[in-house]
Order: structure tokens, then sequence, then C-alpha cells
């Protein structure tokens, strides 16, 4: 039997700015309690994969210490690769942690983002690991004092110039991101040949449907959405939709299952089928006309029109219970994929909600007895 052909390059991953700033955290606390400087610090990112991270810098006085990491994107463009991260821990009389936004790190100013306006553009993961790192240092110590953590970003106001925060609401900064910690590239013939490897995974596991999603966190979702389904039957696709689609029809996939998160799903249905933020983005005018579609109120299609995000526009949808508007798009997402491929899939589309769950549903075409 043949060998399977092997990528052409080997592509390098990277780290998150959300992992950065955790290992500068920790870094930082304990150059704190030994008061002198860290040179490497070792930490569990968000996906329990070990790494150990290099201090450029680390200053050290007697109620505070910072410590700085320099972020490697691998081989991905990405508009932070080289930024300076640090983290300024310093003790506070009050029990509790408290992480805030430094120089360099934005603002929240609108809805939408699954942060509360007024919050350092810090997501969900990475706060989470960061005050897991404060956590875990003192876990051994009769600590009664508290911890401030300050994550700044020097000239981090000038690299969110080339994203889309401040349409986003998000001032001053970029934001730290990061579900799993790693930076994987997306736009390579290494990550197609992992899509397309996977396809044949699937198949060779007796999978006559192929579920496609854009990440880890929309695969965990609609793992739970579809338990019918064997693990081999799920394909992160990334960015990578139109190859994807385009490499199960060649391989004689009977049907594929396009399941995520509104934002990406969104663009899909527009007809966009490569859905990396740095070529494209979510149109809020064609999410509203599906809301028109559903013969809602004057007063909600105005305040859908003032979403700043696709997740904004789904909290409205969710919030004045707009029936039918989350199945509409995945039925134009399923005419533009059949489309894509000529009819030679039947799809199928879930929107999964941020916390899991399904709120809409479509499928185009049959699979055959």
């Amino acid at each position: 039997m043949a060998e399977p052909a092997q990528p052409k390059e080997k592509l390098r991953t990277g780290f998150t700015t959300g992992a950065c700033a955790q290992a500068a955290t920790r870094a930082a606390l304990e150059a704190l309690l030994a008061q002198r400087e860290v040179k490497d610090i070792a930490v569990v990112l968000p996906n329990r994969q070990s790494a150990t991270f290099a201090i450029v810098e680390c200053r050290v006085a007697t109620e505070r210490a910072s410590a700085a990491v320099i972020k490697d994107a691998g081989d991905d463009p990405d508009v932070t690769h080289g930024a300076k991260i640090i983290s300024t821990v310093a003790w506070k009389e009050a029990p509790g942690i408290e992480v805030k936004r430094g120089e360099g790190v934005g603002l929240i100013t609108k809805p939408g983002l699954g942060l509360e306006v007024g919050a350092p553009a810090i997501n969900p993961v990475p706060m989470k690991m960061i005050r897991r790192e404060v956590e875990s240092v003192l876990s051994n110590r009769a600590e009664t004092r508290g911890v401030e953590v300050v994550i700044s970003v020097p000239g981090g106001e000038e690299m969110a110039k080339k994203t889309q925060n401040d349409r986003l609401g998000i001032v001053g900064g970029i934001s730290i991101l990061g579900t799993t910690g790693i930076v994987v590239p997306f736009s390579t013939a290494a990550y197609k040949m992992s899509i397309a490897q996977a396809v044949d995974v699937a198949l060779a596991a007796g999978c006559r449907t192929v579920v496609l999603t854009t990440g880890a966190q929309s695969e965990k979702f609609a793992m739970e959405a579809l338990p019918e389904l064997p693990q081999e039957a799920f394909v992160q696709m990334g960015d990578f939709c139109g190859f994807s689609l385009k490499n199960c029809a060649q391989k004689g996939v009977e049907r594929v299952i396009i399941a995520g998160l509104i934002g990406k799903l969104s663009k899909i249905a527009m007809g966009v089928f490569q859905t990396h933020a740095a070529g494209s983005s979510v149109d809020l005018d064609f999410l509203v006309g599906f809301a028109r579609a559903s013969g809602i109120e004057a007063s909600v299609l105005d305040e859908a029109r003032t979403s700043n995000t696709a997740r904004g526009f789904s909290e409205v949808m969710l919030r004045h219970k707009v029936a039918g508007v989350f199945d509409r798009i995945c039925e134009e997402l399923c005419k533009k994929a059949s489309a894509h491929v000529r009819g030679a899939l039947a799809i199928e589309a879930i929107i999964t909600g941020f916390s899991g769950g399904v709120l809409g549903r479509a499928r185009i075409g049959k699979v055959t007895a």
C-alpha cells in the first residue's frame, strides 16, 4: 500500500496572546514571592499542553513585580507576532484576584462580545488561566493579601489599528485572545493536508457523514449536538470551508454537516468559503435581512441594526425570541454550500450557541439508503 503524501512544508505553530499573558503572570508572581528575577517559566496551557516561555524582561520590587514574554505566532500572519506581553502583579490589602488592562490592551465599549462593557478586552479563557496561575502559585501559602494583575502590551494601540477592534467597540489596544493557547497557521498547504487526512480517516472508519467545524470549541458543541456520530466523523476545517467541502465531494462523502457559531457560519451563508478574519468580515446588514424576513417588529429590527457583532445580533434575536431566524441563516448556508460543490453533497448546517446547544438547523439534499 502506498505511503500517504506528506506535506511539503512543516509550519510552526505559535502561542496566543492569552498564553503569553498567562505565562508572564505566573513568572511575575513567582518573582515577587522569591524577590528575584525569573528567566523562564513553565505553564500548562488551556489545551493541557505544557509549554515553557522565555522571560525577556523581569523587574522586582518589594510590593510588585513584572515579567514580559515576546509573542511568537509561529507561521501565522498575526499582527501581534513579536509583541511584548507584560504582566505586572502587586499585593493589595483586600483578598481576591483583580485583573486589569494596562497600556495597549483594549477596553470593551459595546455589548455583543461576551464581555461586560467597561471590562478589559481579555477573553474568558485567558482570564480564567491568568487567575488560575495566581491561585496555583499561592495555593500553599497562608496569604491574606489579594493580588492585582495588570496586563500590558506596549504598542498595542497601534497594532489594533490593523484589526477590526475599533469597529467592534474595543478601544485603546488589542484583545488578549485564545481558547487553546496555541496558534495554528491558517494559510498553508500543510493545514489543508491535515483536513484531507482527517477526511480520509473518517471514510476509513466507515463514516458516510463528515461534520466540518471551525475549531475546537465548535467541535465540542457539535459533538454534543450529534452524539450518534463517531469521533472520526468530526473534522476541524478551521477557515477552509471551500477546500473542505470540495475534498469531501471528491472522496465520495455523502453528507456534510457544517457546525459552528453564528459569526463564521454567517460568512459561509454569504458565500465566503475562506472565513479568516483577515480576509472577510461579518455583514450585519446581511443578518438583519433574515431578521426582517422573520416578520419582527420595527423596534427589534432597529435594535438588531445597532449590534456590532454577529454575537450581539444573536443575543438580540434570542432576547426577543425571534422565531426561525437562525434556521433561515442555515438554509441560506446550505444553498451556498451545495452550489459550491454543484450538488454533489447533502448539506446540513447547525448554528450552536456560545455555551452550546442548537440555535438553528437546516438541510438540503438526501443521504441514500
